[in-house]
C-alpha cells in the first residue's frame, strides 16, 4: 500500500498526521502538487511536482496509483477515479469515498455549479478545526489498520 496526498489544498493538519502515521506503520507516502510544498525528513514520503494546470496533479495520482493504494483527496472527480480503480478514497474530514456516495457527491458539486452560475450564493465548506482533525484522524487508523493486517 502507498498513501498519495493531492497536496495542492491539502490542509497541514492532515498532512502531519499522514506523515506520523507513515512513520509508525512504515507506509510509502507520494505527495503531489503543481508546486513545491513542505516535507518531512522522513524517508518514506516523496513529493512530486507536476507542470501544467490545476488538474495535473490529480491526473499524476490517477495513472500512478495501484489497487489498495489510500489516497487522500478533496477533490471528487479524482475520488470516484480512485474509487474505480479499487483503490481507497479518503477526504481531509475523514469521510471515506465509496462508489455510491462518491456519485452521489459528484451529482450535488454539479447541481451547485450550476446554481452558482445562475447567481445564487451557495457559500463553501465550513473552516478546517479539531472535530475534522480528530475524525480524519481516527478514519485514517481505522483503514490502515484493517488494511495492514490483512497482508
Amino acid at each position: 500500500m502507498r498513501i498519495w496526498i493531492d497536496a495542492d489544498g491539502c490542509p497541514r493538519p492532515v498532512k502531519e498526521v499522514v506523515f506520523k502515521a507513515s512513520q509508525r506503520l512504515q507506509v510509502p507516502v507520494t505527495m503531489v502538487a503543481d508546486r513545491q510544498v513542505g516535507r518531512p525528513t522522513n524517508s518514506l514520503v516523496s513529493l512530486v511536482v507536476v507542470p501544467g494546470d490545476m488538474d495535473a496533479a490529480d491526473r499524476y495520482i490517477a495513472e500512478h496509483l495501484q489497487p489498495g493504494d489510500l489516497v487522500i483527496t478533496t477533490d471528487l472527480p479524482l475520488a470516484a477515479q480512485v474509487v474505480a480503480k479499487g483503490a481507497w478514497g479518503l477526504n481531509p474530514r475523514g469521510e471515506l469515498y465509496t462508489e455510491e456516495n462518491v456519485r452521489e457527491r459528484l451529482s450535488m458539486r454539479d447541481f451547485m455549479s450550476d446554481l452558482r452560475e445562475t447567481g445564487v450564493i451557495t457559500g463553501g465548506p465550513a473552516p478546517y478545526g479539531p472535530k475534522d482533525r480528530r475524525n480524519f484522524n481516527d478514519a485514517l487508523d481505522r483503514l490502515l489498520t484493517a488494511q495492514l493486517n490483512q497482508d
